[in-house]
């Protein structure tokens, strides 16, 4: 189990949830707009909200977005260390740093003794486009090892000085090297890790790879907090990343719907119908499994166990509960009864 941090009032590592975190894509000086943005991401689910501080107007306005939200703001910081001297001022709740890009070791340790002050934890973000030249070489490139042992290095500079309330993550768009770091620094370190594949693209592409990456460690046990990076509104990483903790079986929130590929069997038009249950699921928060089945003779045994399902047949279908046939129910009422079975479930 890692050591357990806490980014505001959210626990991360220890066996705490699986925390899911998103960045804003406005201007951080923007306040209106960048609280805005926050309060969305909240609705969505986003539990820790991170902001870029590229200059010190930003790190100046992080005082006043965090009065306005209602989860930890984290500040991400590269080269100047005086930004993440101010944000800790302004009580930022975690920063992002690359300890070997802000300078010499004095630089870090005033880092390190204001976070220590203001019990603000800090996340070493090593990313697979900005590795040290000397590991590149020793490696080859941007290997799961070159990643691994850079986050390594960093945290020991913050040992250095007295620091550990670290979380780390070694992001690079290759899913195989993330998850090789990833592996490799959950077998050396203590630390909670941010899971994230960097650079995953559009949602197209970016959730499949994400899903790989992030969901195949979720499955092994690793990671504690993580970001879906996609190259697009911000909200849909949150509802990507509320799916792939679902998949992992690592949280649920409202239904999970399961529903079968069709085949030379199904006399009914599935697809559309799968898409209605599933449009009609969205205001749900019932923590169920709920089955569309296109075959009535394979459904219920199939989706045995699901808490509620529906299987299709010729002119009928049928209800069933944890694999049991509840009745028989014409086509078109299928999915209604669905839903009046679903709305009697406490």
């Amino acid at each position: 189990m890692t050591k357990q941090i806490f980014v505001g009032g959210v626990p991360v590592g220890g066996g705490a949830p699986v925390s899911i975190q998103s960045m804003c894509s406005t201007k951080t000086d923007d306040v209106p707009a960048t609280v805005d943005q926050i309060h969305r991401l909240e609705e969505a689910g986003c539990e820790i909200i991170r902001v870029a501080v590229p200059d010190m107007a930003a790190a100046k306005a992080v005082g006043v977005i965090k009065s306005r939200i209602h989860i930890p703001l984290v500040a991400d910081i590269h080269f100047d260390y005086k930004l993440a001297l101010e944000c800790a001022g302004q009580g930022i709740d975690k920063i992002r740093i690359n300890p070997g890009n802000i300078g010499g070791e004095d630089r870090v340790k005033a880092v390190a003794d204001a976070c220590r002050m203001g019990k603000i934890p800090i996340r070493i973000g090593v990313n697979g486009g900005s590795l040290e030249k000397e590991l590149l070489k020793k490696h080859g490139g941007a290997t799961a090892e070159a990643l691994a042992e850079s986050a390594l290095g960093h945290a020991a500079l913050l040992e250095k000085f007295d620091f550990t309330d670290i979380c780390i993550s070694v992001k690079c768009s290759s899913v195989p090297i993330t998850m090789g770091a990833y592996r490799l620094l959950s077998e050396r370190c203590p630390y909670p890790l941010h899971l994230g594949v960097t650079e995953a693209g559009t949602p197209g592409m970016g959730v499949i790879k994400s899903a790989m990456g992030i969901g195949g460690l979720l499955c092994l046990g690793i990671g504690d907090t993580l970001r879906v990076t996609l190259t697009a509104d911000p909200v849909e990483e949150v509802y990507a990343a509320k799916k792939i903790l679902s998949a992992a079986g690592r949280r649920q929130e409202g239904p999970n719907l399961i529903a079968c590929p069709t085949c030379g069997r199904t006399n009914i038009d599935l697809i559309p119908m799968a898409e209605e249950v599933e449009r009609r699921l969205a205001g749900c928060k019932k923590p169920i499994t709920v089955a569309v089945m296109g075959c009535a003779v394979n459904g219920p045994g199939e989706a045995a166990a699901a808490d509620v399902g529906i299987a299709g047949g010729n002119g009928e279908g049928l209800l069933f509960a944890k694999g049991k046939i509840l009745r028989k129910v014409p086509q078109e009422k299928l999915v209604d009864a669905l839903m009046e079975e679903i709305a009697n479930i406490p």
